[in-house]
């Protein structure tokens, strides 16, 4: 289930009210490789309601649900803005080839001020991008974060902002 959301109040007056969609991803980072197609088809179904080149992605690019949704909002010739938690983020992923793929890629990158990668970084990224979206896409098994900044965290402050959630967790899906 997705829609197109019209952009909140307090945001730039000149995009206000026109229908865009910005949607934001969370999601796990430790998807089984053989989640990997579950949750493609389900972000894919998601988003492509939106008419091509008509969406933009917001993400931190983190492996798993992050990077899979960022190659399908490419896919659907939408633009995909990243917001990265860290000045070191990069050093921490475990593909960098995809991951340097998909920053090449990007339409915009903001680097938020933490020089290390950890719990803080990353919620502080994830409210960031929170700001600046009007729907949150959630590839999440419904469990509790493992911590601090994790996707429970992150559902939990879209709820509160009072952003629309649509939480992705398809039949057969595992994590790793």
């Amino acid at each position: 289930m997705s829609r197109t959301y019209t952009r909140r109040e307090g945001t730039d007056p000149a995009e206000r009210n026109r229908p865009v969609p910005r949607i934001g991803i969370t999601g796990h980072s430790n998807l089984t490789q053989a989640t990997l197609p579950l949750v493609t088809d389900a972000l894919r179904t998601a988003l492509s309601v939106h008419a091509p080149a008509s969406l933009t992605g917001v993400s931190c690019l983190a492996a798993g649900a992050d990077q899979v949704f960022a190659r399908v909002v490419l896919d659907l010739d939408g633009e995909v803005h990243v917001v990265l938690p860290s000045s070191d983020y990069r050093a921490h992923q475990p593909d960098l080839a995809e991951f340097d793929a998909l920053l090449d890629r990007a339409a915009a990158v903001h680097t938020m001020p933490f020089p290390r990668s950890g719990p803080a970084a990353y919620m502080a990224a994830s409210e960031h991008m929170l700001a600046r979206v009007d729907a949150l896409l959630a590839v999440w098994d419904g469990r509790p974060a493992s911590g601090y900044g994790g996707t429970a965290d992150v559902v939990a402050a879209a709820h509160h902002r009072g952003l629309p959630v649509t939480v992705l967790w398809p039949p057969g899906a595992a994590r790793g």
